[in-house]
């Protein structure tokens, strides 16, 4: 399909630059909660005890990483809409990538935001007690996990194929953001076959550097 090019002619969004945010808020608030934890994190499958060991030992890179969370969560939901306008001017099928775009977007907010209400409970009295840990550790890892990477996922490929048809994100970019649309709408395969999430980091990182650098690119002038 020919692309819609309108490079000369884009127009400057400053709230795409929310899709920077969205990456450096997770991964700086995550990856220091992971630096600063004495043990490794849970698996989902841990059993109670361990969880809410876990969580009593380190109460404050919980609080840290359900930050990351939040902070990611809002600028998803700031993201969405700078994604949506992109879509909008797409071409024929557009409403169709806009509705997916917004779609995703709000699944994939909605989840992260739901994991770091739960992580940042387990930091507190409730992750000390072993029957709320558990239940609410695989809570968190269910919505911040496969349910985010499906949302997060579909507002990537919208991302991707919308920037692809207008030409207003370089090819291999929107290219990327496709790619990694994929692993994350199968990441919820891990409900099935547990060796399967590896899906959820193969399609969150990767999304998160598309998002990243898509929302500079349509932030600028």
């Amino acid at each position: 399909m020919r692309s819609l090019r309108r490079n000369r002619t884009r127009p400057r969004d400053p709230g795409a630059l929310s899709g920077l945010v969205a990456g450096v808020g997770f991964l700086a608030g995550v990856g220091a909660g992971v630096a600063r934890a004495h043990s490794p994190y849970p698996r989902p499958w841990a059993s109670p005890g361990d969880v809410a060991a876990y969580f009593t030992e380190n109460a404050g890179p919980a609080r840290l990483s359900a930050t990351g969370q939040a902070v990611s969560a809002a600028a998803l939901a700031r993201f969405t809409p700078a994604v949506a306008r992109l879509a909008g001017r797409s071409g024929p099928g557009a409403e169709a990538v806009r509705a997916a775009a917004i779609a995703g977007g709000a699944l994939a907010a909605a989840s992260l935001a739901t994991s770091a209400l739960c992580t940042g409970a387990l930091s507190g009295r409730r992750g000390r007690e072993e029957a709320t840990a558990a239940a609410l550790h695989r809570r968190a890892f269910a919505a911040g996990g496969p349910v985010h990477g499906v949302g997060f996922g579909v507002l990537c490929g919208a991302l991707g194929l919308a920037g692809l048809r207008t030409g207003e994100l370089p090819r291999p970019l929107a290219l990327a953001g496709l790619v990694s649309a994929v692993p994350g709408v199968l990441s919820p395969l891990f409900f099935v076959a547990p060796p399967a999430g590896w899906l959820i980091p193969a399609g969150r990182f990767p999304g998160l550097v598309v998002s990243a650098a898509a929302g500079v690119r349509l932030a600028r002038a």
